[in-house]
């Protein structure tokens, strides 16, 4: 698979994962009525952190692979691909934000 396309897709599952935990994060108070004030913070931080794993595979495991079958110069380009991606979707957000203020 191409770098450019390897890094569209996953900067897509990226930006679908972060759009799950977002609306979990929005409707938080309609699915978890009643939190105790030591499980709320815990869930966040367990959240926060099976969200680094998470996107930390699919950020990096393909490129890893890549890297380690002495494609070098795909596994870099695949990163930085990711990157540009995730950007571009970053810059799509901010302007439906704006646009459905």
């Amino acid at each position: 698979m191409k770098p450019g396309k390897l890094g569209f897709l996953q900067a897509l599952g990226v930006a679908l994962y972060c759009s799950l935990v977002g609306l979990i994060m929005w409707q938080g108070n309609n699915i978890f009525p009643k939190v105790s004030p030591y499980f709320g913070p815990v869930m966040v931080l367990l959240l926060f952190s099976t969200s680094v794993l998470i996107c930390g595979l699919l950020v990096f495991y393909k490129p890893y692979q890549l890297f380690f079958e002495g494609k070098k110069k795909e596994a870099i380009s695949a990163v930085v691909s990711t990157a540009a991606f995730l950007f571009v979707f970053l810059f799509i957000f901010v302007l439906l934000m704006i646009l459905f203020k």
